[in-house]
Parts: C-alpha cells; sequence; structure tokens
C-alpha cells in the first residue's frame, strides 16, 4: 500500500491532488461527477469582505493551449458563504481552503477573520495575486513591501493555516515567496494566471470586456514549473503547484521540481473528472516505479 499523504506545514492532506480556485465552484458543482472526500483538498472560489458583481461580459476567452479569463471575483461575500456555502459543504473529508482576495488589507483581515471562526474549514489561501480586479488583489502580491504588509495583517487575526497565492507576473518571484515566508505564511501556491489578451482580428477588438485577462492553461505549465522550481530552492514552507496540470504527467513533473502538492485548475473545465485520473495516475506511476512514499517525489528532479 503506497503513502499518497503529505504535510503542508503542520497540515495532512490524505494525497496531494487539490483543485484550484475559481476552477470548482464550492465543490457541489462537482459531485455529479467524483468522490470530492477522494481528493486532497479543494479550494473554494475567491471570497471577499463584501458583494461583487464581477467584470462586465464577455470576460473569458478561449485561446491556443489555454483561456483567458477576466471573472473578477465575483461572489455575495463573506457572510454570505458562512451563512449559506459553508453549512451544505462543512461535511466534506477533505481538506476545504477558502481563496480570500480584497481591495484593501482591511478587507483581508476583516474576511480571514471570519474564516477563522469556521470549525471545518482547516486553512485560507491568501490571494494577492489575481489579475482581474482594478483595486486590490494582483497590486499587492507583485510589490514586495505589500506582500508582507497583507500577510502580516491577515497573520494576526488569522489562527490556522495560511496559504499565500502568488502571482507569476513579477521580475523575482523568490524575492515575494521569502517576504511572505517571513510574514507568516504557513505555503505559497503558485502560479496565478499570467496576465495576456486576445484580439478578435475581424471586429479589431478585444475579445474581454476588460481588454486583458489571466492566462491559464497549458500555454503557461513551463513558466509554472520554472516559478516552482525557483521557489522550492528559495524557502523552507511547503510549496503548491499549479499552472497548466492536466494529467498525472503534469503533475508528477512539478512535484518533482518541488511541490508538495498540486492544483488542479482549467483542467476541470476539460474534464470534470480529471482530479481522480490524476490521483489513479500518481498511484499508477509510484508502482510501476517501486515508489511507496510520495514524498520521495518532492524535489526529486536530478540535476
Amino acid at each position: 500500500m503506497v503513502n499518497l499523504a503529505v504535510d503542508i506545514n503542520g497540515y495532512t492532506l490524505k494525497n496531494p491532488v487539490m483543485t484550484a480556485s475559481g476552477t470548482f465552484g464550492f465543490g457541489e458543482e462537482y459531485e455529479d461527477f467524483i468522490d470530492i472526500d477522494a481528493l486532497g483538498g479543494i479550494v473554494v472560489k475567491g471570497t471577499t469582505r463584501e458583494h461583487r458583481e464581477g467584470n462586465p461580459y464577455p470576460r473569458m476567452a478561449e485561446t491556443p493551449s489555454g483561456m483567458l479569463n477576466a471573472v473578477g471575483l465575483q461572489n455575495k461575500g463573506v457572510e454570505h458563504f458562512a451563512s449559506n456555502i459553508y453549512p451544505r459543504i462543512k461535511h466534506y473529508d477533505t481538506g476545504i481552503f477558502v481563496n480570500v482576495s480584497g481591495s484593501t488589507i482591511e478587507d483581508y483581515v476583516a474576511t480571514a477573520e471570519r474564516i477563522n471562526e469556521l470549525d471545518h474549514i482547516p486553512g485560507i489561501e491568501l490571494n494577492i495575486s489575481c489579475p482581474n480586479v482594478k483595486e486590490g488583489g494582483m497590486s499587492f502580491g507583485v510589490h514586495c513591501p505589500s506582500a508582507i504588509a497583507v500577510t502580516e495583517a491577515v497573520r494576526k487575526v488569522y489562527k490556522k493555516h495560511m496559504m499565500v497565492k502568488l502571482s507569476p507576473n513579477v521580475t523575482d518571484v523568490t524575492e515575494i515567496a521569502k517576504g511572505v515566508e517571513g510574514a507568516g505564511a504557513d505555503s505559497v501556491s503558485l502560479i496565478n494566471t499570467l496576465l495576456g489578451m486576445a484580439i478578435d482580428a475581424e471586429k479589431r477588438k478585444p475579445l474581454l470586456s476588460t481588454i486583458t485577462g489571466g492566462l491559464s492553461g497549458p500555454a503557461v505549465k513551463p513558466v509554472a514549473l520554472r516559478m516552482v522550481w525557483q521557489v522550492y530552492n528559495a524557502v523552507k514552507v511547503p510549496v503548491i503547484g499549479m499552472g497548466g496540470i492536466m494529467n498525472a504527467t503534469d503533475a508528477i513533473e512539478f512535484m518533482l521540481a518541488g511541490a508538495t502538492a498540486i492544483q488542479v485548475g482549467t483542467g476541470n473545465f476539460v474534464d470534470p473528472t480529471m482530479t481522480i485520473k490524476i490521483l489513479d495516475g500518481i498511484k499508477d506511476y509510484m508502482e510501476r516505479h517501486k515508489i511507496n512514499d510520495v514524498n520521495e517525489l518532492i524535489g526529486g528532479m536530478h540535476v
């Protein structure tokens, strides 16, 4: 029997397969396709202090080997989540993480404080890297002082696992990673989407209402792998890797580059059973290579 459990700084995931925020709803949307309890963890939809309508349509566009999105953190606010969504999903036997975002540091703090009260939520993913909002989001995550400031402020009020989601739209991702590690992050997740755009040549108009949006999918995987490897070699906290993971081989590559766990995002839109297929593929890889403990894969790339 192989061991699939991984430890992310004091919190144990039953296996390294997680879902990425914004691509898996609150989990219940996928109950008809997979057993949610089989996953290592889920990161639920981005949650903010107040209700947000998100950006105007159109806000999604297909691109070669990927997709652009500019949803803009549409959600009904943290109180709605706590009162209406949480009671419906708290029974899941998997790690439930809430993606927390905001326009100001005070927003992040208030949202995290409310989530901290929910017993069956073991952690948050502090989203300082969303490229699809005009205020907050990525603006915090692309500058080291602001990334540190928001992480420190949330750390003071949030008592459980705090994962910080990093932006790839920076000059040196390791500088930000080391900054938030020093500010109290229990782990870091990366990468969020790359800033991109698409144009309809016939209409001579951008395909997104916001002109630019976040690029995800297989197109970003080489960049994501590089950044995961760089951050793994720069910090001591666990790294959760994501960016174009579409099969078990992709997931294993991220673990070999240093990821303790991985998140599946865009792949969930392509195949709603992809997470389970990836989990089964990891088990098959371990059996074929006679690996008894999945932790042997972490940082196991030979150079």
